[in-house]
């Protein structure tokens, strides 16, 4: 893995990203998988693989998130993280997370509203716009697994 720098954040929010790209989450195998797609920024040449392994008893909800690549820091970190929030949330609500981050990253809204975890310390990534689509990368790479996935239920 290529380590690029981070931008000048808050030195917490700096080790918190620091340490899910060391440390990624969501790297082990799924036994069975209900999305995936592939992402990539030609721009920077990050790269990342989502797979979504949904309950068996309830497939609106996510049960494992399997997610890995290459690339910066941030799109590793950001991968990590989402591994991390996602895992038991139903389709809806990481639909809503998703949507709530990117609002963040746009500056659509200021403040951290609702509880999403490490992914605060991503807050800090809109003021370096060249950043923002590593941040977002794994996120965009969600939903593109959810529109391909419903794509086909509704063909």
């Amino acid at each position: 893995m290529q380590n690029k720098t981070l931008p000048q954040l808050d030195d917490l929010y700096k080790e918190i990203i620091l340490e899910h790209y060391r440390n990624p989450h969501g790297r082990e195998p799924l036994s069975k998988v209900n999305y995936q797609a592939e992402g990539m920024n030609p721009l920077c040449g990050d790269e990342v693989k989502l797979t979504l392994q949904l309950d068996s008893e309830n497939d609106k909800k996510i049960e494992k998130v399997h997610i890995e690549g290459h690339g910066c820091s941030i799109s590793v970190a950001s991968g990590s993280m989402l591994a991390d929030i996602l895992k038991g949330k139903t389709i809806a609500e990481a639909k809503e997370i998703s949507k709530y981050l990117k609002e963040i990253m746009h500056d659509k809204i200021n403040d951290t509203e609702i509880d999403i975890g490490d992914l605060e310390a991503l807050c800090g990534v809109k003021k370096f716009p060249v950043r923002i689509k590593c941040a977002l990368l794994p996120w965009t790479t969600f939903e593109e697994a959810l529109l391909g996935h419903e794509h086909v239920e509704i063909s």
